[in-house]
């Protein structure tokens, strides 16, 4: 039978004293610090944040002043077509009468002006892609080639009880609204009912400036429809949008750009998407617009509002391809996670392998994971995304891996660190390329990471460590 030990004068031997109180909260405490330090890393990661604002600001700016020489986004309204008319109104002026001032009832003849929206509305277009270059900033442009074909309805008068003989049918003109011309290198012609109409600079849309117009004449003796075509050249960047102004209104439009957007008030009938390019086509009628087939400027005010028209457009943006910054941006959201994952593992290490890690060496392991989001974006401003990840992830692991070896005091730790980064940035690698499907590959990929940690502690009793039994 074990006996209690005693010394040689029969008294018990003292106990141990009991371990100090910050010894007994010795892993909440470094825990804690661990947590204060990752939030310490936040300010660092702010600043690249900053620091990639600044040069998506200036890169806005390059991408403005490509676009302002060359065009801009592209809005294309038309045609209509207005026929002007007289009517007459009763007033009453002042005459002077046997030295007496009389109110005299007169009648008055002014002009007005009827418009048009055409019955067949049908565009065919391609769009040539292109690239433009101001220093290390790049811009995505487009060169659009338009055969714009349909008929107008003959103009009737019925409605607004106006005569035939007051309506000024060689005053009609013809007009577009297009946000930027400067893509016009040749003359524009107009073919309409037969004879061909030079298209002359300015639109005659009231709450459009900037456009074409062609005066034609003969109108009144035409009791058929009339049908029209031109063809546009333009310039522009972004997006390329269309008014229905047709009663029936069809657009193709394809391009070699493998990354369109279709969006406004209509989506395409029909599209094709492939690596060489997009084809779509959209078939509009004219019941999912707000303004009428047809109007009169003596209504209160003109329908056919910049407000109306934009509620009505649809069209196309080629997207740029998910660039550099945008990866950057993203992948400095999840600084926190790295953080996290890799003071995770130095902590095991520090409290499994009974190896201490001061609180400094924790921040210079941070520093070194923080200068990757720093050396990411530097570099994918003059190569590929990919090759500027790649050496990257690669200078921020060998730093750390480096470091780690005499940290935990085995190279086999460290190399054990080191699979750990590269399972981190292939992670965060694959989640940055995927769109669909990034949030449900990170969540699993945090589970694993979860499970790995319960794992290798499940059989660490925390409370006898804390106490060093």
């Amino acid at each position: 039978m074990q006996t209690e030990p005693t010394i040689s004068n029969g008294i018990p031997p003292i106990p141990p004293p009991p371990p100090a109180r910050h010894a007994r909260f010795g892993t909440v405490l470094k825990m804690g610090v661990i947590g204060g330090l990752i939030l310490l890393l936040l300010i660092p990661l702010a600043m690249i944040r900053s620091v990639l604002t600044e040069r998506l600001a200036r890169r806005q700016e390059a991408i403005a002043n490509i676009t302002s020489t060359w065009g801009s986004d592209q809005v294309i309204c038309g045609p209509v077509l207005i026929v002007p008319y007289k009517y007459r109104v009763k007033a009453w002026k002042e005459q002077v009468l046997l030295g007496r001032v009389e109110r005299v009832e007169t009648t008055e003849t002014l002009t007005a002006q009827a418009h048009f929206l055409p019955e067949k509305l049908q565009i065919i277009g391609q769009l040539a892609s292109d690239e433009r270059h101001r220093g290390i900033y790049q811009a995505v442009v487009y060169h659009g080639s338009l055969q714009v074909t349909g008929a107008f309805a003959r103009p009737l008068f019925d409605e607004w009880k106006v005569a035939l003989e007051d309506i000024l049918w060689d005053d009609a003109v013809v007009t577009l609204a297009i946000t930027d011309l400067r893509g016009a290198q040749e003359a524009l012609t107009l073919n309409l009912a037969g004879q061909t109409c030079p298209l002359e600079p300015g639109s005659k849309l009231r709450h459009f400036s900037s456009g074409v117009h062609a005066r034609v004449k003969g109108l009144g003796k035409d009791p058929a429809d009339l049908p029209f075509d031109l063809k546009l050249t333009l310039n522009g960047s972004g997006s390329l949008r269309f008014a229905p102004v047709g009663r029936q209104t069809h657009v193709q439009l394809s391009s070699p750009w493998p990354d369109p957007k279709f969006d406004g008030a209509f989506l395409p009938a029909t599209h094709t998407l492939t690596p060489a390019g997009f084809q779509a086509e959209w078939a509009v009628s004219y019941y999912g617009r707000s303004y009428p087939q047809q109007w009169t400027s003596q209504d209160d005010g003109s329908p056919l509002t910049t407000a109306a028209v934009t509620g009505s457009l649809f069209g196309v943006e080629l997207l740029t391809v998910v660039d550099g910054y945008r990866h950057v941006e993203r992948s400095i959201k999840y600084g926190v996670l790295f953080l996290a994952l890799v003071f995770t593992a130095f902590f095991l290490f520090e409290m499994l392998a009974r190896i201490r890690v001061h609180p400094f060496q924790y921040t210079l392991v941070g520093a070194a994971l923080c200068l990757f989001y720093l050396a990411l974006l530097s570099l994918s401003e003059i190569i590929s995304f990919g090759f500027a990840y790649l050496a990257g992830a690669a200078a921020a692991s060998l730093l750390i891996v480096g470091y780690s070896a005499q940290v935990l005091r085995s190279f086999r730790r460290a190399l054990l660190i080191g699979g750990e980064l590269a399972a981190i940035y292939s992670c965060l690698y694959i989640i940055l390329r995927l769109q669909d499907y990034a949030l449900l590959f990170g969540t699993a990929g945090l589970f694993l990471a979860l499970a790995i940690v319960m794992f290798v502690t499940r059989q660490v009793d925390w409370y006898a460590r804390d106490e060093g039994r």
